[in-house]
């Protein structure tokens, strides 16, 4: 497993309103006045990305695009202090009172609040979105489903919400962009019921147009906060294909390159920004790179494969020779960037070949029966692809025959509805 997360930007005072919407870059740029103008000489802001949004209904998404427009244009009662992990309140007035049993929160709201459609924000509207994000069964809908006994507004602007039992992390649940405000007068509460291309809340942006090519956001003239700097955010969308980000970016057809661009391609970037010719701005990330095992098919059905695969696996050699040294060795399935991350995976070894080979040996394979494995990747993405050709020279290398990887590709779409 490996992380890794850089984003590229041209011309940093166009960005400084939009920097929330590339969530892994925090540092603040320092504001440029000088330098190239923008795309089209326009106040507007133009994003690349390869991420494809699925739906723009908080009570189901759950991929980072998605998360993303969902963080400009509405709000939840909680949210991050920029580059920090410190909670703060955002449509809530202060931080939560909790009862001595730890069961009940009870939540005051700011107010003077308007949705984008004109209706109130008040307890009532942030009562009826929490309990649409629990009851219409959505993909994050676990977050809350099974925590949360019951929401009430017991006043205008004080909500009241039961725990089935004491958990202290509740309020970063109500920072997930998921749970943000919605209005009961553009959604509705029912299992599945889900506005997949339309979208109203609260926050600084709204939304202009959706299509699976182009997003557009508008500054909402309304905002209760401060107004964007900007005129307002073109995403453009290169589903899947960091070739044509790549390019896009350095012909100036967008103003800022995110999530996500290949190895080979970020160095080239690096470069240019050494010259000067743009910004690239990189700060710890949450991507990550990893193997997943079929534990229902054969021989991955057997401890002793898995534990090999698992000591077979070079993470520093990975790093060096395919992510160009853009990324860090990772031991779990949770980033290093965030505190419960507990380097598990340690026990197996760091291509530890003679362990491997002994696991190999123990479960019955040899160089005349080895053990052959498809390692099936997104013709998407190339790094995965030199991921796989790379685990399957070093079987052959290091394991005298007895773990045979054969590489396989497969179209995005497909490759990530089998995952």
């Amino acid at each position: 497993m490996y992380q890794i997360r850089r984003c590229f930007k041209r011309w940093g005072w166009l960005i400084a309103a939009s920097l929330c919407l590339t969530i892994a870059c925090t540092p603040t740029p320092t504001p440029d006045s000088g330098g190239p103008e923008s795309v089209g000489d326009s106040n507007r802001v133009a994003i690349g990305t390869t991420l494809k949004v699925r739906t723009l209904d908080p009570a189901d998404t759950y991929e980072i695009a998605g998360l993303n427009i969902l963080y400009n244009v509405s709000e939840t009662l909680y949210t991050y202090e920029l580059g920090t992990a410190e909670l703060v309140p955002l449509l809530a007035a202060e931080m939560p009172t909790v009862s001595d049993d730890a069961l009940t929160y009870t939540i005051p709201l700011k107010e003077g609040i308007t949705f984008q459609d004109g209706s109130p924000f008040n307890a009532e509207a942030m009562k009826f979105s929490l309990d649409r994000f629990i009851e219409n069964g959505g993909k994050p809908s676990f977050l809350l489903a099974d925590l949360v006994a019951e929401t009430a507004a017991i006043a205008d602007y004080t909500l009241e919400v039961t725990l089935n039992q004491p958990f202290a992390a509740f309020p970063s649940l109500l920072a997930f962009p998921g749970t943000a405000a919605v209005p009961p007068s553009a959604y509705e509460i029912g299992a599945g019921a889900f506005n997949t291309d339309g979208l109203v809340g609260t926050g600084p942006y709204q939304l202009a147009s959706f299509s699976e090519e182009a997003i557009k956001l508008d500054p909402n003239p309304n905002y209760w906060g401060e107004a964007p700097l900007n005129e307002g955010i073109d995403i453009q969308v290169y589903s899947g294909n960091s070739a044509n980000l790549f390019n896009g970016f350095r012909t100036g057809a967008v103003d800022i390159a995110t999530q996500s661009l290949d190895p080979e391609q970020i160095k080239t970037l690096l470069a240019g920004a050494e010259d000067g010719d743009w910004q690239a701005l990189a700060a710890p990330g949450t991507t990550i790179y990893y193997l997943t095992l079929n534990r229902n098919q054969e021989p991955l059905d057997q401890l002793e494969i898995r534990q090999a695969i698992a000591s077979l696996i070079d993470r520093a050699l990975i790093v060096e020779r395919v992510l160009q040294g853009q990324g860090d060795p990772l031991y779990s399935l949770v980033p290093s960037a965030f505190s419960a991350y507990e380097p598990a995976f340690e026990q197996y070894g760091d291509g530890d070949f003679a362990q491997a080979k002994a696991l190999l040996s123990e479960a019955g394979f040899s160089a005349e029966s080895p053990a052959e494995i498809e390692i099936w990747h997104s013709t998407g993405s190339p790094v995965r692809g030199i991921v796989a050709q790379t685990l399957a020279a070093l079987a052959e290398q290091e394991l005298d025959g007895m773990l045979v990887f054969i590489p396989e590709s497969v179209d995005f779409a497909t490759a990530t509805q089998n995952l």
